[in-house]
Order: structure tokens, then C-alpha cells, then sequence
């Protein structure tokens, strides 16, 4: 499992688990794995995050993600910063590449592109700066 990609340590109990492996030996080895730096938290979550955002994906949708995986609050809170400039910077590359570079034109394709953006998981605010350029200034 650890050969393809990076692992949380309850991602990895949980698969344990559904292999059939009894509780106390899947935590045993999730604890040894640990302790020889095979599996990080810490490591699993800065590849997520990376990987989602190259793919287009916002901070609601990723802090999701990472909360189904068992990733604990403070981790993701310490790790992804949902108010963040660069946030901005992804969301006009996701609509860019969506939508072109031109403003929406109406009303309706404004909705269209918001709800859009919002189903990738960027916040409110964060779409709203990028649909609505002159109301910020």
C-alpha cells in the first residue's frame, strides 16, 4: 500500500481492518510503521492537499476529503489555510481554464460558473473576487 502513495495512519488501520486483520495487530502495526517514519500524517496530507489543488480542487472540498479520511481538525487546520491568497490564484486558474478569460456576460452564466467553482470547493468569498472583480476594489 505504502509503494503507490502516502498514507494517514487511520486510512491505513481502516484498510488493515477490511483485510480482515484483527484490532489489535492493525494498530500495532499502524504504530510501527509510525515509529519508522513509513507512515506520516504530517506527509500524507501535504501530498493531498498538493495533489487536489494541481487537479483543480478548492480548500472546502480538500478539508473534506481529509476529514473522510480521519485526518483530526487540528491537523487540517494547521495545514490548510482557507482564507490564503494563493486560493485566489487557483480559483481564477480553475475558471480560466473552464469558463476562458473573458467575465460572465449574464447573470445566469454567472450562476453557472459560481456554482461551478463552489462544487470544487472554493468558499464563497473567494468566487465572489473572482466573478465580481470591481465590487472588491
Amino acid at each position: 500500500m505504502l509503494a503507490r502513495r502516502e498514507h494517514g495512519r487511520k486510512e491505513i488501520h481502516n484498510k488493515l481492518l477490511k483485510k480482515g486483520c484483527d484490532e489489535s495487530i492493525a494498530a500495532e502495526a499502524v504504530k510501527r510503521l509510525e515509529q519508522e517514519r513509513l507512515v506520516s500524517d504530517d506527509r500524507f496530507m501535504e501530498s493531498l492537499i498538493q495533489a487536489r489543488r494541481s487537479r483543480g480542487y478548492g480548500p472546502l472540498r480538500i478539508q473534506k476529503e481529509l476529514q473522510d479520511k480521519g485526518v483530526t481538525a487540528e491537523a487540517i487546520e494547521r495545514w490548510l489555510d482557507v482564507s490564503g491568497r494563493e486560493w485566489l490564484e487557483d480559483v481564477r486558474r480553475v475558471q480560466r481554464k473552464k469558463f476562458g478569460a473573458r467575465p460572465p456576460k449574464s447573470f445566469t452564466e454567472r450562476a453557472r460558473q459560481a456554482r461551478f467553482l463552489q462544487y470544487r470547493g472554493f468558499t464563497y468569498e473567494q468566487i465572489q473576487k473572482v466573478l465580481n472583480p470591481r465590487e472588491q476594489e
